[in-house]
């Protein structure tokens, strides 16, 4: 069982691909594992699936893979030269295409462009590095250049100052979701969500067999954002591109909001990009990194990711390993809590959620070691969760791909158990559980919620104090 409450995930890529990797980054502290679908075959991925299944089975630890999909990246198409210099207050001109752009003439593949854009709109390239102004939109469009410099081939386009009139899943990310949950991946990672309908299409094709996670990383998102984090099943803040969409100084306020509205909603939400990004080449952070991470802690983020650190950095289990010891420094210092008090969550407005808050209170009097949720769904635990008890969540259910997706919420150990006949049953298995698996003491006392009966989703109506025996 691991020491500390909020969980890591962990990016695969060439350098923690390998079945032996994958093992040591789960023992020194990954929770969850990131398939990013931008990069690699489907073959590529699948073994990585059956791996990290097989690790799971062995360790008897449930581990939550996320399949994360591209979205519909904006390119440029290719120069000839392998790229164009761009000089500050030159006219660009952009035309819709995939020829070889040059002298002052940038071709992009992508008419919708030309509905979307107006005058004073903002194309940014290379992740922020270079952008232009708009100054008019005909049958081309016109720029001034702002930020000049190198604009290479087939380099990412942010559009600022416009919402695309495009989907958040292309064909590819169809056929990489059925992929995925064909493969029986715990979490969808949708990217470039802007709007609620891009949530319920994606969920058209899910069916409820993996959750859905919302990347946010366009402001048009974050106007909307209650609305989409309601239809999910969980969130990510994405900084990367929500960084260069956004002015700089609003990521912070963002981020801060995104992760209020998450535990509101009882969604888990995870904190994304740059994390400890020196660890790529570094075999330590940087102090703001650390202060990075731990700032998402006091804010009361269910996870914090990796992404190049564990994908192709040099250091990837070092990198996971420090996480760890930055999470639980936080969570060590007695005014982690502060923050967490039932009043800061205001949406009870059901017995499920009157009995979650109860939970709160009642651990943090008692001193409880744990409580147990019992749920068929991952509801209960779920609402548990995002009251922040002082204690641990243990997840109790009889469906394995439940436990697995309980892996990325706060705080939570998910068990898998025998479907109890009745609440006795229930009650003798949490204390053989408890005493001889998870090693808590005789005397201990511990919490116990469920629904009654048994196997009905969000129908939590049961809370008992107990001792273990």
């Amino acid at each position: 069982m691991r020491n500390r409450l909020a969980k890591i995930m962990a990016t695969v890529g060439p350098a923690s691909a390998a079945p032996a990797n994958l093992e040591l980054l789960s023992d020194v502290g990954v929770d969850v594992f990131r398939l990013n679908f931008s990069h690699g075959e489907h073959e590529g991925h699948g073994k990585v699936v059956d791996a990290i299944r097989e690790i799971e089975t062995r360790r008897k630890r449930p581990i939550a893979i996320v399949a994360d999909m591209q979205g519909p990246k904006i390119r440029v198409a290719t120069f000839s030269g392998d790229g164009m210099e761009m000089r500050y207050g030159e006219t660009v001109t952009i035309k819709i295409g995939d020829d070889e752009g040059g002298d002052g003439i940038i071709y992009m593949p992508h008419p919708e462009l030309l509905e979307a854009l107006t005058p004073d709109c903002v194309l940014k390239f290379d992740d922020g590095k270079l952008s232009v102004r708009v100054t008019s939109v005909g049958k081309d469009i016109k720029a001034t250049v702002e930020v000049p410099g190198m604009i290479k081939n087939r380099k990412g386009v942010n559009v600022i100052g416009a919402v695309l009139p495009v989907s958040a899943m292309t064909e590819k990310d169809r056929e990489d979701m059925i992929f995925a949950l064909s493969k029986e991946v715990d979490y969808i990672a949708l990217s470039f969500v802007q709007t609620v309908e891009d949530v319920t299409n994606a969920k058209e094709i899910i069916k409820g067999r993996a959750g859905l996670i919302v990347k946010i990383e366009k402001p048009s998102a974050v106007d909307d954002i209650e609305d989409i984090i309601r239809e999910a099943d969980g969130v990510m803040v994405a900084r990367g591109d929500l960084g260069v969409e956004l002015p700089l100084e609003q990521v912070p306020v963002v981020q801060r909001r995104i992760i209020q509205i998450a535990r509101q909603m009882g969604r888990p939400v995870i904190v994304a990009t740059h994390m400890l990004e020196s660890m790529i080449d570094s075999p330590t952070p940087t102090r703001a990194e650390a202060s990075d991470v731990a700032t998402a802690m006091y804010q009361g983020a269910d996870a914090v990711m990796l992404s190049a650190e564990t994908a192709v950095g040099r250091h990837p289990a070092t990198a996971v390993a420090i996480m760890d010891r930055i999470i639980c420094a936080a969570e060590a210092d007695p005014n982690y809590w502060d923050g967490f008090k039932t009043k800061n969550i205001n949406r009870r407005d059901t017995a499920e959620d009157a009995i979650s808050a109860s939970i709160h209170t009642i651990a943090e009097t008692l001193n409880a070691k744990a409580v147990f949720g019992y749920t068929s769904s991952g509801s209960t635990v779920k609402r548990i969760s995002r009251t922040r008890p002082s204690c641990r969540i243990i997840g109790l259910t009889p469906n394995k791909n439940i436990a697995s997706r309980m892996a990325l919420s706060w705080g939570v150990t998910p068990v898998i158990m025998q479907d109890p006949v009745n609440f006795d049953d229930m009650l003798g298995s949490i204390n053989d559980i408890a005493k001889n698996e998870l090693g808590f003491a005789i005397g201990d006392t511990v919490l116990v919620s469920a629904g009654i009966p048994f196997g009905q989703p969000g129908t939590t109506n049961t809370l008992k104090i107990g001792i273990v025996e």
